[in-house]
Order: C-alpha cells, then sequence, then structure tokens
C-alpha cells in the first residue's frame, strides 16, 4: 500500500467548520457593538477592544499551537483550544461589564485560532503538495462563506434577539466544533515523542529560512495587504458621495472576488506548477494596485475604477493565497503545524500593518492605494527570495 494510501481522511467541511470558527468570531459581533456598549454602559472604545483584542489574540495564538500541534499531536491540541473557544464564549455571553467582556473575547480569540492553525496543518498531513494546495483553496472558497455572511447574520441576530445571542451562538458553535471533532477527526500528525529541544531547533530553523519566510511573507503581501482598502472603504465610498449603507454591498462584491479566485486556484493548480500560479497570480494583483494608485493620482477615481481594480486584486488574493500557503508548509512537513502558525501570525501582523498604515494619511484613497503598491513590491521581492534560496539548497528544503 502507498504512502499515500495511509494518509487518513479528514472531511473538508469539519476542517472549514473549525478554521473559520475563529474569525466568524471577529465579524460577526461587530453590528452588536452600539448595542453592548449601551447596555453595559461602556465607551464605544471599550466596545472596541473587543475587536482590536480578538485580532490580537487571532495572531499571537498561532504560533503557539503549532509547536504545541507538533509536540502532542494535532487532536488533542486542537480540542484543547475549542474548550478555551466555548468557555470564553461562555463567559462573554454572561460577562456583567465591558471589562469582563473584553477579556473573555481575548481567550476566546486564542482559543479559535486553534482552528485556523490546525486546519491548515491537517490538510498538510493528509495530502501532498500539489493536492494539498487544491484543497486549501477549496478550504478557503468554504471558509470565505462565514466572514462574507457574518456581518448580515450579526445584524440579524442583534436587531431580533440582542447582542448576547451573538456570544450564545458562538458558544453553541463551540460546542458543535468540540462534538465533531472528537466524533470524526483521527489523529493526522505524527506524534513521534520529538523532543522539546529538537522542535526548538526545527522551528528556529524555519525563522531562518529564506524560502519559508518569503513565502509568508509573500502571502501576507498578497492577500491581508487588502485589509488596507477594506479599512478605508467607509472614508472612501464617503468621498465619492455614496451613501453609507452601500459600503456593505462594494465589501461583498470583493468578497465574491476572493472565492472566484479560490473557485479558480483549485482547477489552476492542478494544472501547473505552484510557483507558476503564485507569480502570475501575484502579478496580477500588483497590477491592479498599481492601477488604482494611478487612477487616484490622476484624479479619476470612481466607485466603478475602485471595485473594478480592487475585485481584480482579490481575484489575486484568491488565487495565490493557497499556493503560498501550501509551498510555506511544505518547507518542512515534520513541523507543519509550527510553520502553520508562523505563517498565520506572518499574515496577521502583515495584515494589522496594512490596516493601520491608510490612517496616517489624510487622502483615504491614495493612501490605500500607496500601501497596496507598497505591499506589492514587498510581495514580489519576498517571493523572488523563496525562489533563490530553493535554488541554492534544494536539498535541505
Amino acid at each position: 500500500m502507498s504512502g499515500e494510501a495511509l494518509r487518513p481522511q479528514v472531511p473538508l467541511w469539519l476542517l472549514a467548520l473549525i478554521t473559520f470558527s475563529g474569525t466568524l468570531g471577529m465579524y460577526i459581533f461587530v453590528p452588536a457593538l452600539p448595542q453592548a456598549a449601551e447596555d453595559l454602559g461602556a465607551a464605544p472604545a471599550a466596545m472596541q477592544m473587543t475587536i482590536s483584542l480578538y485580532i490580537l489574540g487571532l495572531a499571537v495564538g498561532q504560533p503557539v499551537y503549532g509547536p504545541l500541534a507538533d509536540r502532542f499531536g494535532r487532536r488533542p491540541v486542537l480540542m484543547g483550544g475549542l474548550c478555551l473557544y466555548t468557555l470564553a464564549g461562555l463567559a462573554a455571553w454572561l460577562a456583567p461589564n465591558a471589562e469582563t467582556l473584553v477579556a473573555a473575547r481575548l481567550f476566546q480569540a486564542l482559543g479559535g485560532c486553534a482552528g485556523l492553525v490546525l486546519g491548515r496543518a491537517i490538510v498538510r498531513d493528509t495530502a501532498g503538495p500539489q493536492e494539498a494546495a487544491q484543497r486549501l483553496a477549496l478550504l478557503n472558497l468554504m471558509v470565505m462563506v462565514g466572514p462574507g455572511l457574518a456581518p448580515l447574520i450579526g445584524g440579524a441576530v442583534v436587531s431580533t434577539g440582542g447582542w448576547r445571542i451573538v456570544l450564545v451562538l458562538l458558544c453553541l458553535l463551540g460546542v458543535v466544533n468540540l462534538f465533531c471533532t472528537w466524533r470524526l477527526l483521527p489523529e493526522t500528525g505524527q506524534v513521534t515523542g520529538t523532543s522539546s529541544a529538537t522542535l526548538l531547533r526545527d522551528y528556529l530553523r524555519l525563522l531562518s529560512s529564506p524560502v519559508f519566510l518569503g513565502y509568508a511573507i509573500c502571502g501576507g503581501c498578497v492577500t491581508t495587504a487588502a485589509y488596507a482598502f477594506f479599512s478605508s472603504a467607509p472614508f472612501i465610498f464617503r468621498e465619492l458621495g455614496r451613501p453609507v449603507h452601500e459600503v456593505g454591498i462594494y465589501l461583498t462584491v470583493l468578497v465574491v472576488g476572493i472565492s472566484f479566485g479560490n473557485w479558480l486556484a483549485s482547477r489552476l493548480i492542478a494544472r501547473s506548477v505552484l510557483d507558476r500560479v503564485l507569480g502570475r497570480a501575484s502579478l496580477m494583483g500588483a497590477a491592479a494596485a498599481f492601477l488604482l494608485l494611478a487612477v487616484v493620482l490622476l484624479g479619476q477615481l470612481t466607485v466603478a475604477w475602485a471595485v473594478g481594480c480592487m475585485f481584480v486584486f482579490t481575484i489575486g488574493v484568491g488565487i495565490a493565497g493557497p499556493a503560498a500557503l501550501a509551498q510555506g508548509l511544505s518547507v518542512n512537513p515534520r513541523v507543519s503545524g509550527s510553520a502553520s502558525g508562523l505563517y498565520g501570525f506572518t499574515q496577521m501582523t502583515v495584515g494589522a500593518i496594512c490596516s493601520a498604515l491608510p490612517g496616517l494619511g489624510s487622502d483615504p484613497a491614495l493612501s490605500a492605494a500607496v500601501v497596496l503598491a507598497g505591499a506589492a513590491v514587498v510581495g514580489q521581492l519576498a517571493f523572488a527570495m523563496a525562489l533563490r534560496g530553493k535554488r541554492r539548497a534544494p536539498a535541505a528544503e
């Protein structure tokens, strides 16, 4: 029997469920902020902390779960994270004040990011690099449904049942995840009893690997750099004379672009080399970013130009993201959990930087376009670094 036949089988829908649970918790609570602030007698800034600290939790937790999963196995570490997610969701639901809610949301994120890290690692455990990239593209396509619908669901729930019902739903989602993981998820990692010193050494090798760092930075620049536009979108479209309620429609169109790119990636990856797919998709995104910058500098920006350029950019996000991730996790398959955590941390860090930088400028459209173009250049340089590293040390990598 071949090694491929021995790989454990895991339902892709289950991986999608545990993966998008972490990010769903961020997006679905946004419509609840005003009502929660009024009910708890808190300032809007305090309620914003329930989102900003949630993002922080998603970022800092990822590089911790990876090594733990490589050392102790995917299943027990994932179930531990899901327990934390569920219990923190219960605490958030019952929170008597803003301080408790903020703390509970932070721990909810720390638990939820286990699914982000281990969902990707399990895909890599159960498939070779090419097939893993295809499955990651399909996984991303399924995962995008959650954040895309979450604000609409959250708004409907808040208007009918109140803000605490949103937290009840997240707590119940944690229970469902725990049950399904317990019943359906086998151990996919190779738990060999590797010493902590060996894992630390492999972890440091990842951090010093130009191939891994190149793919991780490139992956962040071609995916979460889009946060630069998303965070500026309300201000950009307001200056273009559009009402606030239309912003959600435009952002939904961009989410569709990412989903369409994921769909294309699942087909292109089967027919071409991963690096070629990544290279062409990242160039497409870079071209869209520089076209947007040119339109802004020429003073010709319209809603059609803004949405059109970003739609092309997000298609590139959907295509390039799975390819970069699959290549990054393949650098050292023995520590794919650690690689997944470091990759996710890098991606979230790039996203945080790109979402913050446009706020430094006075023109939101120009600032967002400059950040997108700059990220595109950094992404191309990082991709070139990865390719150069592979040529220099093919045996080691």
